[in-house]
């Protein structure tokens, strides 16, 4: 009888846990991406960055001076069955616009390709948006 409650309490903790990691997540990138906004000089209000998933590609998209359309990928990945070729070119062109944010912040750019590592994509970030030149 014990045994159940343990186990739903231990996969409620997990969750929470991946919740809790999820939060600092975003708010970490959110916080990364306005002082990139910032120091770009970007034309979006650096606040632009707080919207989950278009914020940064938009802050990204408008550094690199590249078109915004490709921003309309994210509703096509949505898309049964050819959701996944949507994000397949979306993962490109987020890699270019990366690529330029990078360069512009006077960073090797590529450390958008070095950004495809877990944890050193939060690390090269951080010493993107808050790194001496």
């Amino acid at each position: 009888m014990v045994l159940p409650l343990v186990i739903a309490t231990l996969i409620a903790s997990f969750f929470v846990l991946i919740l809790l990691i999820g939060i600092a997540l975003y708010i970490y990138t959110s916080l990364a991406f306005m002082s990139i906004a910032k120091r770009t000089k970007c034309k979006y209000s650096p606040g632009i960055a707080w919207i989950p998933a278009v914020g940064p590609s938009l802050i990204s998209s408008n550094i690199a001076k590249m078109h915004w359309w490709p921003i309309l990928l994210l509703i096509g990945a949505f898309i049964p069955f050819i959701g996944i070729i949507f994000s397949l070119v979306l993962v490109v062109y987020s890699t270019i616009w990366m690529w330029k944010t990078f360069e512009a912040l006077e960073r090797p750019g590529w450390w958008a390709i070095l950004s495809f590592i877990p944890v050193l994509n939060l690390v090269l970030l951080g010493i993107a948006a808050w790194g001496k030149n």
